[in-house]
């Protein structure tokens, strides 16, 4: 198989995670905003657990919801960009379907996802509360990433074969 394959998945995953990030915060800002918390407040979560683990390394930046802003955004791109290839590259993983699309985009996100939200209650030494609320809004805000991002993974992958008039022959994935 071509590397253009593999990079065509990682530019749709890319595509895909920055559509569910921006998709995911708007859904997460709207809610906040209802409930009367400030919009940026899991941006300042991410923030302060990123410059808490980087400080654990010796490297000292501020952090807060800028900071935040950046890691949550690096995330989904390349969290995102990796779906897509896995899709390109794994046979049980081919995207022969919507459905089949959004449910891999939510158990991937849902699987991967936990490390990385351990430690915010860990380095920011969250309440029993507050770690149940963490990771229960990131349950669901990461179901919506992940929709999205099988979504439009497939749809790019497809788009891609039609366009060559491949009808998804050359995304023959390995295994």
């Amino acid at each position: 198989m071509s590397h253009g394959v593999y990079t065509k998945g990682m530019v749709w995953g890319v595509m895909g995670g920055l559509v569910g990030t921006i998709v995911m915060d708007l859904v997460l800002f709207g809610t906040a905003v209802m409930v009367g918390i400030p919009a940026v407040a899991s941006f300042s979560t991410i923030g302060d657990t990123a410059a808490g683990f980087l400080a654990l390394l010796g490297i000292q930046v501020e952090g807060g919801a800028s900071l935040g802003a950046i890691v949550h955004y690096l995330l989904g791109l390349a969290l995102g960009a990796i779906f897509g290839v896995a899709v390109t590259r794994v046979s049980t993983f081919r995207l022969a379907s919507w459905q089949k699309g959004v449910i891999l985009g939510v158990l991937y996100i849902e699987i991967v996802s936990q490390p990385i939200l351990a430690t915010s209650p860990i380095i920011l030494k969250m309440t029993a509360a507050e770690t149940w609320l963490w990771f229960g809004v990131s349950a669901v805000m990461h179901m919506i990433w992940g929709a999205v991002l099988g979504a439009v993974v497939r749809y790019g992958l497809r788009f891609e074969a039609s366009a060559q008039g491949h009808q998804g022959s050359h995304l023959r994935p390995i295994g």
